[in-house]
């Protein structure tokens, strides 16, 4: 059963108790790496390894990932080739109180240095096993990004 979250809006990316940020330069141009994030939202599943299955709902998506934690979320902001971001609306993972995501997008030569920030609240023990997953949460962040830019390379 999901449960509703807190809807927080956009300026929660700066305000959350829990802000984990994760970034990585990539050969993809920014229009590319926008469209796979916000136009292809069940491509997510062929390349960000802990999604199993997403689909585009009205203004937003749902979500599945490995483990059978679902999310059903509400697309914030969509600004082609600079910035995507989303809020958790309801989850079955437990203790969650509010979640933001954002995925912003910067030229960096002639690729994009994409910015992934996970912003989260909970009760203490939450924010205390968010703080402990930055390591496990990072290393999903690079590889899903790497496969992102290796699916648009062979495009």
């Amino acid at each position: 059963m999901l449960r509703r979250l807190r809807p927080e809006g956009l300026d929660f990316v700066g305000t959350a108790p829990v802000r984990l940020v994760f970034t990585r330069d990539i050969s993809a141009p920014p229009e590319a790496v926008f469209r796979s994030l916000a136009l292809d939202v069940p491509g997510w599943a062929g390349w960000f390894p802990a999604v199993t299955r997403a689909e585009p709902v009205e203004g937003g998506r749902r979500i599945t990932l490995r483990g059978g934690v679902r999310f059903q979320e509400t697309v914030l902001t969509a600004e082609a080739s600079q910035v995507y971001a989303y809020r958790v609306d309801a989850t079955n993972a437990p203790g969650l109180r509010a979640l933001v995501e954002e995925w912003r997008l910067d030229p960096a030569g002639t690729g994009t240095r994409v910015r992934w920030t996970f912003a989260a609240d909970g009760p203490a023990p939450v924010r205390l096993l968010l703080g402990a997953a930055r390591p496990g949460l990072g290393r999903s962040f690079r590889g899903a990004v790497a496969s992102l830019d290796r699916r648009l390379s062979a495009r």
